[in-house]
């Protein structure tokens, strides 16, 4: 079996409704994955599942969603090895162990292109830091993430398509669940 990480782009599913995490689990479990758990409550799944793609994964996910919560949701997943890597990749290693929720990363589908962050630069405040690692975006919060124009300028057509973002507490977090 291999361990993966699911990523919803979002959890919400209409004015003051949320999806449940057991629910979300659940949904899992019908779906035939093995031994899932969730981290949080913000759409962080990891589970363990054989013989099938990260595509293919994806697709199933996102259709079991839409079906069992009445709306379609973008879900990135990632093997444990791949996960881990992205965690060794962190690109903002003090600032993460100084201000942990500062750093964060958008996890992609697929890996962006050099002028998706020359795209994103004009949003970057003087006190912030942006770069790409293997195709995911990761930035570095000099304030508050909500008072960022950045945050405001990953929309999945300039940020080179479909993406979702976690704070280094979480991603280093499900790379602890992945790694044990």
């Amino acid at each position: 079996m291999t361990t993966y990480v699911a990523l919803l782009y979002s959890i919400v599913l209409g004015p003051g409704r949320r999806v449940i995490m057991s629910d979300l689990r659940d949904m899992a479990v019908d779906l035939g994955l093995a031994n899932p758990r969730t981290l949080v409550a913000t759409g962080n799944l990891v589970f363990e599942a054989e013989g099938k793609s990260v595509a293919t994964l994806e697709r199933e996910l996102e259709a079991a969603f839409a079906q069992k919560f009445g709306k379609h949701v973008d879900i990135i997943v990632r093997d444990a090895a791949a996960w881990l890597k992205l965690v060794a990749a962190n690109p903002f290693p003090e600032e993460s162990e100084r201000e942990p929720d500062q750093v964060g990363v958008r996890v992609m589908r697929e890996p962006v292109t050099p002028d998706v962050i020359e795209r994103l630069l004009p949003y970057v405040a003087a006190d912030e830091r942006l770069t790409s690692v293997d195709g995911d975006i990761w930035i570095y919060f000099s304030r508050s993430a909500g008072s960022s124009r950045l945050l405001g300028a990953l929309t999945p057509k300039r940020a080179g398509g479909i993406g979702t973002s976690r704070n280094w507490n979480t991603v280093r977090r499900l790379g602890d669940m992945v790694a044990s």
